[in-house]
This record gives C-alpha cells, structure tokens and sequence, in this order.
C-alpha cells in the first residue's frame, strides 16, 4: 500500500479539527487563543513600527529637501599679510563672480538648479517680541523652486510680492504676532562702520508672504529676503556668501562633492544635507535596527504559546495518535497533522496582525490625535519632535518582513511537539485505553 503524500487533504482536515477543541479540552483551546491573540498584537506591532519609522524617515527626509539645497558650496576664509602693519588679517570667503559661478555649476550632469545665496543671522523684533531669526537673501525665482516654501496650499499671501518685502516662517510670524501687510524690525550686529565702531543696523520690512516648511525649527527661525535688499543689509554689495546646489538624486548627492570642488575651485568647500543630518539619520537607523530586533522577540514569545498549546493538544491526543498509527499513518503523517495545527495558529495569526497592522499605520495620524486629546496635548510637542504630525509609510518589503519573520517562528517552534506526537508509541498510548 503506498504511502499518502506529504500534505493530503486528510492531514489539513484531522489537524483542523484538533484546532476546534472540545470542552474537555478547554486547555487546549484557551492556549490557541492566546498564542493567536499573541501572534496578531506581535506582528501588528511590527507592522506599525516599521511604518511609522518609515515615515518618520521619508518625512525628515522631505521637510530638509523640501525647504534647505542638497549641496552648499562656499568658500573658506583667506588670509594676506599687510608688510606695513605687519599683520596678518583674515577675509570671509566672499563669491564676487557669483552668477559665473552659478552657471558654471548649474552645467554639471545631475545638477538641477545653482542659486547664489547672501545668509545672515538678525534679531527679529516686534509687538515687545523679539526671536533670534536666519535671513536668506535670494531671487523670487529661487524662492518660487523652493517646495515647501512655495506650496500655496500652506503659504499665505502673494509670493510674487516678494520683491517689495520679506518672506517669513509661520513660527516666526506667530511668536512676533504679526501677519501680511505687518512690518517686523531686523536688527544685526554687523551694521555701518562709525568713528567710535560698528553700529548696529536697524531695518523694518512689510510681511508680503509667510510659509509654513512643515518643520518646527524652520518656520521659527527663517526669514527670505530679496538679494539685492540683503546686499545692501548685510555689507555684501556685488558679492554672495554660498551657492545652493540641487541635484537629480539628493539621496546620493555624494557623488556630486568633486566634480561641485573642481568646478569652484581649490579654496571651495562643499556642505551637503547629509553633512548636516547624518547623525540623525544614523540615529534613526540605529533605532531602527533596536525596534525590529525587540518587536522580533515579542513575536518569538508569542510563538512560544504555540508549543505550550501543542504539547497539551499530545498529551490530549494520545489515545487518537494511536489510533492513527494502527491505521497505516506513518510517523511523516502524524509530524505533518501537528504541524499543520502549529502553522495554522501562526498562518491565521499572521494574516490578523497584518490587517490590524495596515488599519493602525493608515490611521496612526488619527490616533495619535486622539491620545493627544486625552492627555492634555503633551503626547506629541512639535517644538520637541521638530515635525506637526505622526507620519507613517506603509512599504511593501517591510510587510514582507514582518509577514516572513512570524511565520518562520510560528513554523520553528511547532516543530519539537509534533516530532514528540510522531515518535509517540501507539503501543503505549493504547494499553490504558
């Protein structure tokens, strides 16, 4: 008589009825539960966690290329020796061939757009307000290429009167209580040269346009300015402080650092957005790695259930194992029965916890909110965390991820008991019988 081959339909039948255990075997269906229960929370866990850093990464990511260049190109200070004075004085690496240079870079493979840029720092102040603001002195095309400062969805006002005023963050315009048409006061250190010193320059300027980034730190601090006007402001005629640089691929904007260095120049130096985020972003990948490794164990616990529910389910079956085997079913066939009972608590597991998972990463903005709401509004600060909103990114592979790693687990651990189950002598599991 040939043996059934491996995974009969007969094999999925038996193994799905010892799943719907009687009431005599109340243990057995008790631990099923929890091990499912256990299994679905775990992998909705993971799910969630995986999205959430995946959007909390894509969201970084696009609130710094959407508001700041992916490359900067400045110059380092210069030195000379004055033999009359004999000393040695330092000059700031000022571009005086700006637009050449902008053009130049701009005709790089890969390069998108090359903008000349004046930057300062000021004191803001209006309405008994004051806040320390960065000024960016640009044109009103660079500023309209600017994502997430020309979105009209979140800006306010006229973008195309940049030129009769400034432009500033929806932070900033908030603690300064003013708004469009307002006038706000821009004090700097570095102001006209006098007989007895330096004097502060003191300037006001009408509000023609205020953005929101999407960043705390940005619309709190940022300030646009129309280059000639931060010439003029900042001591910088016919000069500029730096040129942005925008890429095809900002992810691997890297690649652009010589060829940006050959083009500008020996005493040129190069500041890429990943310069200036890269420790966050290998935070956020460390923290990454911690989550996915912690969530894995409590996924792992939660399969564990699985062998404490099969190993009651033998001991419950013995009578029946025996039975088995004096019918013709081999050792293969009982593994395989006990097998399936495992798989089937994980399979059923899995396939719950990832339509948890998608459910809460689809509306993890939505409960976040509402944690927010019953604690007070301390669940979430933006001035904290740097961003307005939970972000979550449902990707495919981190699906997969968690989809595979449960399974695997939820297959390993049930194993052992149903190896116990086949190797059960029938001998012995009928002579009290």
């Amino acid at each position: 008589m040939a043996s059934p081959a491996p995974f009969s339909r007969f094999e999925f039948m038996i193994a799905w009825r010892y799943l719907r255990a009687r009431r005599a075997e109340g243990g057995v269906s008790v631990m099923t539960w929890i091990s499912l229960i256990g299994i679905t929370l775990g992998v909705m866990a993971l799910i969630a966690t995986l999205a959430v850093r995946a959007g909390f990464r894509a969201e970084f990511v696009d609130t710094i290329l959407g508001a700041n260049a992916h490359s900067t190109v400045f110059y380092s200070p210069s030195s000379f020796y004055n033999e009359l004075t004999e000393e040695t004085y330092i000059t700031p690496g000022r571009i005086e061939d700006y637009d050449a240079l902008a053009a130049k870079i701009a005709a790089i493979p890969g390069v998108t757009r090359a903008t000349p840029v004046v930057r300062g720092q000021v004191m803001a102040s209006q309405n008994d307000a004051n806040n320390v603001a960065e000024v960016y002195g640009l044109t009103l095309e660079a500023l309209k290429a600017i994502p997430r400062v020309a979105d009209p969805e979140t800006g306010m006002g006229n973008i195309d009167d940049f030129g009769t005023g400034i432009a500033i963050g929806s932070g900033l315009a908030r603690e300064l209580g003013v708004g469009l048409g307002d006038r706000v006061r821009l004090i700097s250190p570095d102001g006209a040269q006098t007989a007895i010193g330096t004097a502060p320059r003191v300037e006001s300027y009408e509000i023609t346009y205020v953005f929101t980034a999407g960043r705390y730190d940005i619309d709190r601090t940022r300030i646009y300015m129309p280059m000639p006007e931060a010439q003029s402001y900042f001591n910088r005629e016919g000069v500029a402080d730096e040129i942005e640089v925008f890429v095809t691929d900002p992810e691997k904007v890297d690649d652009w650092t010589m060829k940006l260095i050959e083009a500008a120049g020996e005493r040129a130096q190069v500041w890429t957005w990943r310069d200036a985020s890269g420790s966050f972003l290998k935070a956020l990948d460390i923290e990454d790695d911690v989550m996915f490794i912690i969530l894995s164990i409590l996924v792992l616990i939660a399969s564990m259930n699985i062998t404490s529910g099969l190993i009651m389910l033998v001991k419950n079956k013995g009578r029946d194992i025996g039975i088995l085997r004096t019918m013709g079913l081999t050792e293969g066939s009982i593994l395989r029965i006990f097998f399936l009972c495992g798989a089937f608590t994980g399979v059923i597991g899995t396939i719950a916890g990832v339509v948890l998972g998608v459910i809460f990463a689809l509306n993890v903005d939505h409960i976040m909110s509402a944690v927010n709401w019953f604690s007070g509004g301390g669940a979430w600060d933006p001035a904290v965390r740097g961003i307005y909103e939970l972000p979550a990114k449902l990707r495919g592979a981190d699906i997969a991820k968690a989809v595979i790693l449960s399974l695997a687990l939820s297959f390993i651990v049930t194993i052992f008991p149903a190896r116990r189950a086949a190797r059960m002598n029938p001998v012995e599991a009928l002579r009290y019988e």
